[in-house]
């Protein structure tokens, strides 16, 4: 009976009609391509994949009767899952390279034939290159994984951005149209989150060859039957390196907490302060400690230093022109400072100390660096309502009371060294230094507030006074005619 409906078929057919067949029929319509599966463990069956165009879309449902018929794909050209990529051809924009894989580069600006694809920026030197091989380009810039941004740092032009790729190098691009600059942004910045998000295959530099990946791009189907797709061998090297990761990191995370554990026993197992300081192997400064701790150590009331330096000055120094006001050389006050701190036998009169600027230097930095001035912070404002005294004999008084009332080695340094200005006051005439000289250079060097409340003008002009009377009136303050 079927033979009978087969030949009667072929029967109506009229003659000089050839009868469609089953391939050529669906030809425009349905390409058929027929690929092997990812492994030969997963599947067992082989997979089709079927690109309809729109027009040759069959009016009926499809029927999926047939078990295999779900294993088919289904695309409909020009309506892809994925939103397509823009592409803008042609286009005179800047360009200055900046950094070539990480290297900085001297900034060149120069007029580009900018193309922009898929995946790629191409700057041409011209419009004839475009057709050139790709070997031809003047520069080309893989969008994957790269990043863009305004910038107005790196360049004083408008409408400049920035594209810095997955290598390290970096571009500047302008034009002068803000909106031209905009568009060429937008859509780049698009190409660039579409290409890093879908993936695209690596590309050869200089060349239209992509090189294969392990895995299809999203939204494409399959990799054609040309490029061997994942196997075993692949994963095993995958797992093995995820494997060896893992070892490391746990290795690590063992030395770490190895490390943890020594610094720990180090530590608690360390001297304290106290006891490095009596066996000897800590020892303060000179500079910068608390004065009654430094002539304590030093079994004086009087710092060595403040002598020594004293002592120089006065010896080959009185007569020198802007004494204490004219500065030194600080790297050599510096150097003189770190033989002081490492407590090495000083000796002022070799030549290399022997500007007398280097020495007063030091020792305005020596009372300037006291962790509590000379002028103790609880004697501030004793002393400045004690200048405020109208009546001179009842201001004598009460600055000579607040002094005895210092602590020794407070009193003993501030009577030795207005004792010593007094001297170089009296050479006046050839050093240039007068009465208000010193106290503006010596006011805030012996004495400034604990907290300072703002009022640092008003301050100053009260450490200048107190200074100066305190050297006005020295012999009857600190009886310096009897010693």
């Amino acid at each position: 009976m079927a033979g009978t409906r087969i030949t009667n078929l072929q029967s109506t057919v009229k003659p000089g009609i050839q009868a469609p067949q089953r391939s050529t029929a669906t030809q425009g319509a349905v390409q058929m391509r027929i690929k092997n599966s990812p492994s030969s463990g997963d599947r067992l069956s082989q997979s089709k994949s079927m690109v309809l165009q729109e027009t040759d879309l069959p009016q009926k449902p499809i029927s999926r009767h047939r078990r295999n018929q779900s294993q088919h794909n289904v695309v409909v050209a020009g309506a892809a899952t994925f939103e397509p990529l823009v592409d803008l051809k042609g286009e005179i924009m800047n360009m200055a390279k900046i950094s070539d894989s990480g290297k900085k580069q001297r900034k060149n600006w120069s007029s580009v034939w900018t193309v922009l694809t898929s995946d790629q920026l191409m700057f041409y030197k011209d419009k004839q290159e475009t057709g050139l091989k790709p070997g031809g380009k003047a520069d080309v810039l893989q969008l994957c994984g790269a990043f863009i941004e305004w910038n107005t740092e790196k360049s004083s032009r408008k409408n400049v951005f920035q594209i810095k790729t997955s290598t390290g190098s970096e571009y500047l691009v302008q034009t002068d149209s803000y909106s031209t600059a905009s568009k060429w942004y937008d859509a780049i910045k698009k190409t660039v989150d579409s290409s890093t998000k879908e993936g695209f295959p690596l590309r050869r530099s200089n060349s239209t060859d992509y090189l294969p990946r392990h895995s299809s791009l999203p939204g494409y189907g399959s990799a054609s039957p040309g490029v061997k797709q994942r196997n075993p061998i692949h994963r095993r090297s995958i797992n093995m390196f995820g494997s060896s990761k893992l070892k490391h990191s746990a290795s690590d995370s063992a030395d770490k907490n190895g490390v943890k554990n020594r610094l720990k026993k180090f530590i608690i197992r360390r001297p304290s302060m106290k006891t490095l300081q009596e066996k000897g192997l800590i020892k303060d400064r000179v500079f910068g400690c608390h004065l009654s701790s430094l002539c304590e150590r030093e079994g004086t009331t009087v710092p060595k230093f403040v002598r020594i330096c004293v002592d120089a000055v006065e010896k080959r120094g009185l007569e020198a022109d802007g004494i204490y006001r004219v500065s030194g050389n600080l790297a050599t006050i510096q150097k003189l400072r770190f033989l002081v701190d490492e407590e090495e036998d000083l000796d002022l009169e070799h030549s290399q100390w022997e500007d007398v600027h280097v020495v007063t230097g030091a020792l305005k930095m020596f009372f300037r660096e006291l962790p509590e001035p000379l002028f103790p912070f609880r004697f501030f404002q004793p002393f400045v309502e004690a200048i405020k005294i109208k009546e001179p004999k009842q201001k004598v008084q009460a600055v000579e009371k607040l002094i005895q009332q210092l602590p020794k080695p407070n009193h003993d340094t501030m009577k030795l060294l207005f004792s010593h200005l007094h001297k170089v006051l009296a050479f006046s005439r050839k050093n240039l230094m007068s009465t208000q000289g010193i106290g503006i250079v010596f006011g805030p060097t012996l004495m400034w507030p604990e907290l300072d409340a703002g009022n640092m003008a008003v301050n100053m002009v009260y450490q200048n006074q107190i200074v100066e009377f305190i050297l006005t009136e020295s012999q009857e303050i600190f009886n310096l005619d009897g010693k």
